[in-house]
């Protein structure tokens, strides 16, 4: 519920800080999630998924309504890595504890429901979350902070704790890679971080970009946010279960991501801009069901569960990176070139990784 609105919140006539400081925010809060993924992927390795869960959900919850008082830039900017580290520790653990709960038949599948619950929060955050920016910015903060200690509670109470160094033990021996010596990995991983810094401008510069350029309101924003989470929704795990071992992985990637840069393109087309908006949303939406639920299959086929904490923090940290140079280049460019060279260049890299990603077959 914060993310969509942080941009808009910070350079709100209240805040009144620039589209460049809050794009040094947003790098910020990329620097802290990269960090973060790093520290949640090695402690994961070593006490576990769930613990590392609970703790990052709770404190998570705790951060987002403290940072949500913090009125000074210097407090903004310290509470807003503080928070990313937290909120990105989790990540490697869920995604480690996707792949333990699942098969590797129903993998694919299993993290596009993880998706799935993730996107109708985001439909449902972005759209009561423009109401309550419409209201009072502050109240966004408190929202998603008692929906993260929620969420911790409902993991205690009916997700049991598991002895995953006994599974470690059972599980097959095979020759064990580090994450950070699988070459082809690695390239994936760079690849991904480039594709990561496009996409990551759906939730920052073109918020803004609907606000100063389109002139649209801020519960309409919301609207259009929530498209995203509404489709993924109703057509994700349809068309997962559709294509899942089909082809390999990658073609559906470089499909995925390839449609996600002409989706950004297409804002530069000379057309009203509420139908633009609405159909670059849509197209972006199907690029990310294309792409974005293979890449976490992908990796974690390459895996041993001894290790699966390493590439998870990886692949974790190749978006948390995305969210520190993205958001940050992206604001830099707005200021000096503006929009129409924003969206060609996102455009751009986007199809120039979609080629890499194909070349990986």
């Amino acid at each position: 519920m914060v993310i969509p609105f942080m941009t808009l919140y910070l350079t709100s006539d209240k805040m009144g800080y620039s589209i460049g400081q809050a794009g040094v925010v947003f790098g910020l809060f990329g620097a802290g999630a990269f960090c973060g993924a790093w520290f949640g992927g090695r402690l994961t390795d070593k006490i576990g998924f769930y613990p590392v869960q609970l703790i990052t959900l709770i404190g998570g919850g705790l951060l987002f309504i403290t940072l949500g008082q913090m009125k000074t830039y210097p407090l903004i900017c310290l509470f807003t890595y503080v928070l990313s580290f937290v909120n990105e520790a989790f990540r490697p653990a869920n995604t480690t504890a996707i792949a333990f709960y699942s098969k590797e038949q129903n993998r694919t599948r299993s993290y596009a429901l993880n998706r799935l619950a993730i996107n109708i929060g985001w439909a449902v955050g972005s759209a009561v979350g423009g109401f309550l920016a419409h209201i009072n910015y502050e109240l966004l903060f408190w929202v998603d902070g008692f929906t993260n200690i929620i969420a911790a509670l409902l993991m205690w109470v009916f997700i049991k704790p598991v002895d995953f160094r006994a599974h470690h033990k059972t599980a097959t021996s095979t020759p064990v890679l580090s994450a950070y010596r699988d070459k082809i990995y690695l390239l994936f991983i760079t690849v991904t971080m480039l594709f990561a810094c496009c996409f990551f401008q759906l939730f920052t510069n073109l918020p803004v970009y609907f606000r100063k350029e389109l002139h649209f309101s801020e519960p309409y924003i919301g609207f259009l946010m929530s498209i995203n989470g509404v489709i993924i929704a109703l057509v994700e795990m349809v068309l997962v279960y559709k294509l899942e071992g089909k082809r390999k992985s990658m073609i559906y990637i470089s499909s995925g991501v390839a449609l996600v840069g002409l989706s950004f393109m297409a804002l530069n087309i000379p057309a009203p801009g509420v139908a633009v908006a609405l159909a670059m949303m849509i197209a972006v939406t199907f690029g990310e069901i294309f792409s974005m639920p293979f890449m976490n299959s992908y990796w974690v086929k390459r895996t041993h569960p001894s290790n699966r904490g390493q590439y998870a923090a990886l692949y974790t940290m190749a978006w948390s990176a995305a969210q520190t140079m993205g958001p940050l280049l992206g604001a830099q460019l707005v200021e000096h070139r503006g929009f129409v060279v924003l969206w060609w260049v996102v455009g751009g890299v986007s199809l120039l990784a979609a080629f890499a990603f194909s070349r990986l077959i």
